[in-house]
């Protein structure tokens, strides 16, 4: 067989021209998976060996002519349809008709359906560990900080005095829930559809366990109808990040809220000036971690309006699923490290986050809190502090004046009879309130060193699982090259 006899191996005659092949054509976004499709020929090539499906020197020779492709690199593939038969027209180019036999027991659709996997993993094992610097950075803030006074907002309104540190270890929480999300998704991921073919099955006596261990996969998937169709995976990844993205733009937010307000300076690294003002520091980077939550949404939506309502098995509609899948996945683990960055190099300025923490009355649930704790109801005492509160809005008004009078109205009795004047003084200090809210998630300083425990532990154990699949994807590659080795 010559080239031109070779030029596109999938497409006859009939099939072969006509002004729709570019439009066919995903060769160009293939270069994605150029690498896992080399990795999932070699590990297709030499199952078939070792099940005497195809002899030691056609195998050897297809093996040879991969290693050349790969040097060769994506940009000097033939033209194709896809990556898929691209690799195996420059396979015949070299080897001849006998390059064929490594599509034998197989169809494109279990082949990209394993190679997406295979990439896919690869991508979630990189977003995973930006998930893990990013909570390292906040755990890190939290240690560093947990007797610095803040303001707290509810409604972006002063509510209640806390810490830098409860405020850091709060989305640390969250990322860690997306840390979780991302290993659930990674596992599902783990499933080879390879051998699968068309959707039916094949009647060769093939060993899909093995070319899964030669590709790192810790299973297969065990319906060939679902192995080639399903991309609910996908989807589930998609989401993940896409939620992973939403509450990187809360803490983008919430740390360009701050920056405005003098509470925090960023790092130069993570801020740009203005092209006229020269005096400007503008949180830009952290404005773009915000936008990505959009483009992930967006990539679910895509991803969710491209599956929904196709038939079962391959239809020509998956081609268009995974670039939502790759486009999310780049930018919102990108966003990941930009956000660790930003965070981890930010300077707070203690000074003025104290100043703000009493602003707008903060430490008035303190005070209902404390004269709840001498028995009276905590409504009763919520009405004696708002009508204190409004009170000392006059200028002539102190705090505890309006609190005094109010208490008298409500309690037909002096305001001392409930509670001391030491004991008032702490709950109207910030620093006095945060170290009195001692429960379990609190910001105490001891409610928040038991946090950084569990927080540490928890980054721990997830740094092992992350090891452990970094191993196992290693020690594929490697024993699949050994292999690969014996026969070229």
């Amino acid at each position: 067989m010559n080239d031109s006899d070779a030029e596109g191996v999938v497409r006859r005659d009939r099939f072969s021209g006509g002004p729709a092949r570019d439009f066919l054509s995903s060769l160009a976004a293939d270069e994605r998976i150029f690498a896992a499709d080399l990795a999932v020929d070699r590990a297709h090539v030499v199952m078939l060996a070792e099940c005497d499906i195809v002899d030691d020197e056609t195998a050897g020779a297809i093996l040879g002519a991969l290693d050349e492709i790969e040097a060769a690199g994506h940009d000097a593939l033939p033209e194709g349809e896809d990556v898929h038969e691209a690799i195996e027209t420059a396979v015949i180019d070299r080897v001849g008709p006998d390059g064929g036999r490594m599509h034998t027991a197989r169809s494109r659709n279990d082949e990209v359906a394993t190679c997406i996997r295979y990439r896919l993993r690869e991508d979630v094992h990189e977003a995973i560990e930006a998930t893990l610097v990013l909570r390292e950075a906040l755990a890190e803030i939290a240690d560093g900080h947990t007797e610095t006074i803040m303001p707290g907002y509810t409604h972006l309104q002063p509510a209640q005095p806390t810490t830098v540190a409860q405020w850091a270890l709060s989305y640390e929480s969250a990322v860690a829930r997306d840390t979780t999300r991302l290993f659930d998704a990674f596992d599902r991921l783990d499933a080879s559809p390879l051998g699968a073919a068309a959707f039916a099955g094949t009647p060769f006596d093939i060993d899909r366990e093995r070319t899964a261990e030669l590709l790192g996969f810790s299973s297969v998937l065990s319906n060939a109808t679902d192995a080639v169709a399903g991309r609910d995976v996908l989807l589930e990844t998609t989401q993940a990040l896409s939620t992973l993205a939403t509450t990187l733009s809360g803490l983008a937010e919430d740390l360009i809220v701050f920056a405005n307000r003098g509470f925090v300076d960023l790092a130069d690294d993570y801020s740009s000036t203005s092209s006229i003002m020269p005096q400007k520091v503008n949180p830009d980077t952290l404005e773009l971690v915000r936008a990505v939550a959009g483009d992930a949404a967006a990539g679910v939506q895509g991803l969710t309006t491209t599956l929904k309502g196709l038939p079962r098995a391959y239809n020509r509609d998956l081609q268009r699923a995974t670039p939502h899948v790759w486009e999310t996945v780049d930018a919102v683990t990108e966003a990941t490290e930009v956000a660790a960055g930003a965070a981890a190099t930010a300077d707070w300025n203690a000074e003025s986050l104290s100043a703000a923490a009493g602003e707008g009355f903060s430490t008035a649930t303190g005070v209902a809190d404390l004269l709840a704790t001498t028995g009276v109801p905590f409504r009763t005492a919520h009405e004696i502090v708002a009508e204190a509160a409004a009170a000392a809005e006059e200028p002539d008004v102190s705090i505890r004046e309006a609190l005094a009078d109010a208490a008298v109205v409500h309690l037909d009795a002096p305001l001392s009879e409930f509670v001391a004047s030491g004991a008032l003084d702490d709950a109207l200090d910030p620093e006095s309130s945060v170290a009195s809210r001692d429960s379990t998630g609190g910001p105490a300083p001891e409610a928040v060193a038991d946090q950084l425990t569990a927080v540490s532990t928890s980054i721990e154990a997830d740094r092992e699982l992350h090891a452990n699949a970094a191993c196992v994807l290693g020690t594929a590659d490697e024993r699949r090259l050994e292999v690969v080795s014996t026969y070229v």
